[in-house]
């Protein structure tokens, strides 16, 4: 008879068993004829491994202890049909243990693991398995201290649970491929908190942020950033309860009051035992703050409530919250893009006998406040009217007809001048194409998925993409910012630059494109100019206008005090204007400045 046995890898971290079909060397040969009924014995295979217990018609059944000779794991429990079946425990030779049920050789049902260490170092899972794989519900606790009970599909945490960093901080909420993922609660051990959406481990969409002291900011976030409007209610100001509860019953915010454990019944989940430090085990990646932005964030750190560094022993908090609870007392109306404030309303009279209260006003940061902002705004009878009307329908045409496509790695044939697609914009509209009140124009797009995969690795979010620049805003013209002609373009939150090109300079950006995107891709906090867009623009009654979209590296919430056009050359670099202030452009010869970095800002600088 064929002995059928499973044999586990000799590791803690691989459970999957190892079929082990060659045929046992019976030592008492009485047991083969004792067919149908189950009688003591052993059987020696020929790889040496040896099984000793209950026998029926020659294959290991009911209880025995199955000894692998080349890893030393070790098997007593239950057997059926030459099986593990039934309560069983294996001990791998790196002090690991399994203590459980099994069903046709597999860890399957309940049972424990502990992995190698001692009791108190060690990590381990109780709860449910199947075919080898943590499924259903279960409880992880690592060896750093870290705990997650909840839901598991095939070995990765997935689903509603409850995660615990060793150091207090905690998460509870759904879960997807071990990462925060859906509605959720993170609450942090000094006592600020943030329930709403998360994606992929940060949050993304509607939430809560609440202080500890007071206060809260009621908004959207987008990669882990404020994005859009939100409100922000003062220490003796709270959110309407109705507006919670609302919100609350229509699913924009989860519903605090869940929780899991061993009397609920959360949603099933993906992760292999492999993994048991990934995911939420391992608290969310730190991402490098871009050299643009760390400046903000370094000077913002005395009064930044959101901005925390998170090492191995908990969550980092990825949401930016600039005030602290009490520092305000009026209710603010707040727009922010990409974690920028652009402007505050006072929404409501703070306190009764306060100052501030007699009458709302209008607050902007302190880079709109202190600035004029640049430009003349493009209305109807100025000189670029239709042109801006051709450009903001031609932009959310190409982004919402690229956005549906699913994603994928860039091709060869992405790139070049041939790359391209064009339509027609008859000003009665077309079947794919909605009336406007422009002229009749042609629109040709350029290397559409390779421009949208670079919005991507930029982090600009489509729908805001769209908003700044075809939103119900007009752009801003720039009065001639160099000497090359172009006509310069900005979005009214000033998140992005548009220039005209000229034809050779497009086949310039075309030839050079796919080592950009290399390097883009490689480089993710490069400071090189991001471009979002190549697009080309022919009214019917006009010249042809090509333009690319550029990011603004003046869009800061932080205030410039000098501006220097840098070319690496000397040659006629030096500003002749007597009076310098800060919207003077200065050149090479006029920086005469030595700047000093902490080290590592330096080196990824060079880098």
């Amino acid at each position: 008879m064929q002995g059928r046995t499973a044999a586990p890898a000799a590791s803690n971290n691989h459970l999957q068993p190892r079929a082990d079909t060659s045929h046992p060397q019976q030592s008492h040969p009485d047991a083969a004829a004792a067919s149908g009924t189950n009688s003591a014995g052993e059987l020696t295979l020929p790889n040496g491994d040896l099984y000793s217990g209950t026998l029926s018609g020659g294959v290991p059944e009911g209880t025995g202890r199955y000894v692998w000779s080349g890893s030393g794991c070790v098997y007593e429990g239950g057997w059926r049909r030459g099986m593990r079946h039934g309560n069983g425990r294996t001990v791998w030779p790196s002090g690991a243990v399994y203590e459980g049920e099994y069903s046709a050789g597999f860890m399957d049902g309940e049972g424990t693991h502990l992995a190698a260490g001692s009791p108190s170092s060690s990590s381990s899972y109780r709860g449910q398995w199947k075919l080898d794989r943590k499924h259903g519900l279960g409880l992880q606790a690592h060896a750093n201290g870290d705990v997650y009970q909840g839901s598991w599909v095939q070995g990765q945490m997935e689903g509603q649970g409850r995660y615990t960093w060793a150091d207090g901080n905690s998460y509870v909420g759904t879960m997807r491929s071990g990462l925060m993922s859906g509605k959720g609660v993170l609450t942090w051990s000094a006592g600020d908190s943030f329930q709403g959406n998360w994606v992929a481990g940060v949050a993304h969409g509607y939430g809560l942020y609440t202080w500890d002291g007071g206060g809260c900011y009621l908004g959207t976030w987008s990669r882990g950033l404020k994005d859009g409007k939100g409100t922000f209610y003062p220490e003796r100001r709270r959110v309407p309860a109705a507006r919670l509860d609302d919100l609350r019953k229509r699913g924009v915010l989860p519903d605090v009051s869940f929780g899991t454990g061993a009397d609920t019944e959360p949603a099933e989940a993906d992760a292999s035992l492999s993994r048991r430090n990934s995911g939420l085990g391992r608290p969310p990646v730190k991402k490098r703050a871009s050299l643009q932005r760390r400046r903000s964030i370094g000077a913002a750190i005395g009064v930044a409530v959101g901005v925390v560094t998170g090492g191995p022993a908990g969550p980092e908090k990825t949401l930016k919250c600039e005030d602290t609870a009490g520092s305000l007392s009026q209710i603010l109306e707040r727009e922010y893009a990409q974690g920028v404030l652009i402007s505050e309303v006072v929404l409501d009279k703070s306190l009764p006998d306060s100052p501030s209260a007699k009458k709302p006003r209008l607050r902007r940061s302190r880079k709109v406040k202190d600035a004029k902002r640049p430009g003349e705004t493009i209305i109807k009878g100025h000189r670029s009217y239709d042109l801006m009307l051709c450009l903001q329908l031609g932009i959310r045409y190409t982004v919402g007809r690229i956005t549906p496509i699913q994603e994928r790695e860039v091709r060869a044939s992405d790139f070049g001048p041939k790359a391209n697609f064009w339509m027609n914009f008859p000003k009665n509209g077309s079947p794919l194409t909605p009336s406007h009140r422009a002229l009749d124009f042609k629109w040709k797009d350029y290397c559409p998925m390779v421009f949208r995969n670079l919005r991507e690795m930029f982090k600009i979010d489509t729908a805001d993409y769209m908003i700044s620049i075809s939103g119900s805003d007009a752009l801003r013209e720039l009065s001639s910012p160099g000497k090359s002609g172009s006509i310069f373009l900005l979005s009214q939150d000033d998140q992005f630059m548009i220039k005209t090109l000229r034809k050779s300079e497009v086949q310039v950006l075309l030839r050079m494109l796919p080592y950009y995107y290399s390097h883009v891709h490689t480089y993710e906090n490069t400071l090189v100019t991001k471009f979002f867009g190549l697009h080309r623009v022919r009214p019917s009654s006009g010249q042809k206008f090509r333009f690319v979209v550029m990011g603004n590296m003046f869009c800061t919430e932080l205030r410039i005090h000098r501006r220097f056009d840098l070319k690496g050359s000397s040659l006629g670099r030096s500003t002749e204007k007597i009076k310098i202030d800060e919207n003077t452009t200065l050149k090479d010869l006029d920086l005469n400045y030595s700047f000093y970095l902490e080290p590592s800002w330096r080196d990824a600088l060079l880098k």
